[in-house]
């Protein structure tokens, strides 16, 4: 079976690995960090696995495929899943390799640096740093008890001693800064401040982002001298929120109530990628549903609402309530992003100082919208 898992591991690397990372990725086991037990997604429910219901080969063959391996539902660890668990999100899981080596690639890690990790999860990208850049140079910091205590029993398994933490990662860990890189496995709504504050100048943060509409993105910022940080968004990915981050409970919603108007402004533009994302920027706090044909937008914590249905003369009905008129603050930004030539994800930018991000669409001195305050 070794030899199967070391023919997977290097055939593997052949698919997704760089120079940098090969060497990595065909020797830290991923099997150690995915344990017995796993999730498989079965559309409405998540049903725990077990190692012993396959065979030793298509146990292997699973691991080692480039896949996302699911290992904690909604705070509940797939070896303690006595029966399958109704859909919810997946709280910690090992991430397809292709997209860890991506990131990893994105940051620039390379020999010499020193790295924080928010987010162990399994603790197998913590393993591949650490086989990389050596374990003395990596601090990894998880949130959850449970993933961090059977992470660090893998890691240590796999023969790696990094600085590994149970805690809130959105403070990072300041006794082992300034950092050369700043890497999160996990996503945020903002760049939590003090971040800027524990990367040297030079050095970059590179971290998943994920707002309430549900749009992701792929933040790789440079820290400036004075302490700020500016950069772009090279990809489109999604990673479990950071849980301070998570978005509220939706609620029940009403649909067709409040003011009435029409638009020729085509909801279905929040169906694109980069639609949502725009969207997401007028209205931060919102969340989003299609009920059949209709777009239903609601922000939780103001009790704004508003519907956006087809019309029978053509075009779309709005309704909204509350103080906050979401569909106009996303129209507007619509708007914006199509008047600029519909830019893809690449030509947006953050800005982040101690007191505000903004995003930027084109150059810092183009059109900008304000994330919502970040603590810390």
């Amino acid at each position: 079976m070794n030899d199967l898992a070391a023919q997977l591991r290097h055939e593997l690397a052949g698919q997704i690995g760089s120079p940098r990372w090969r060497a990595a990725l065909e020797s830290v086991p991923r099997e150690v960090f995915v344990g017995d037990h796993v999730f498989r997604d079965d559309t409405a429910e998540w049903v725990p696995m077990h190692r012993s219901q396959m065979s030793s080969e298509d146990w292997l063959a699973l691991v080692y495929s480039d896949r996302s391996l699911v290992t904690q539902v909604a705070g509940v660890m797939a070896e303690d899943a006595t029966e399958p668990i109704a859909y919810a999100w997946a709280t910690s899981s090992s991430t397809l390799p292709s997209l860890v080596v991506s990131m990893l690639h994105t940051a620039g890690i390379s020999a010499g640096d020193k790295v924080l990790e928010i987010g162990t999860g399994t603790g197998y990208s913590t393993a591949l740093l650490c086989h990389t850049i050596g374990a003395e140079a990596v601090t990894s910091i998880e949130y959850d008890p449970e993933v961090a205590r059977r992470a660090e029993a893998a890691i240590v398994a796999a023969g790696y001693a990094p600085t590994l933490l149970v805690g809130d990662g959105l403070r990072g860990f300041n006794e082992n800064a300034p950092y050369d890189r700043l890497i999160a496995t996990c996503a945020v709504r903002t760049i939590p401040p003090v971040w800027l504050r524990q990367v040297r100048p030079g050095g970059t943060i590179t971290a998943p982002m994920l707002g309430w509409l549900g749009a992701g993105a792929l933040a790789h910022l440079e820290v400036a001298d004075d302490g700020t940080a500016s950069g772009t968004f090279p990809d489109i990915v999604y990673f479990q929120p950071a849980r301070p981050h998570a978005a509220p409970p939706m609620g029940t919603m009403k649909l067709g109530v409040g003011d009435v108007s029409h638009t020729t402004m085509d909801p279905a533009l929040l169906t694109d990628q980069t639609g949502q994302f725009v969207a997401q920027l007028a209205a931060p706090q919102a969340q989003h549903a299609w009920i059949e044909n209709t777009l239903a937008l609601h922000d939780v914590e103001s009790g704004s609402h508003a519907d956006v249905e087809p019309a029978d003369a053509g075009g779309w009905t709005v309704h909204q309530s509350g103080p906050n008129r979401l569909w106009d603050a996303v129209e507007r930004a619509l708007t914006t992003w199509m008047d600029a030539g519909k830019l893809n994800l690449s030509a947006f930018g953050l800005t982040a100082t101690q007191n505000e991000q903004r995003v930027w669409l084109g150059s810092p001195d183009g059109p900008t919208w304000d994330l919502p305050r970040a603590g810390a």
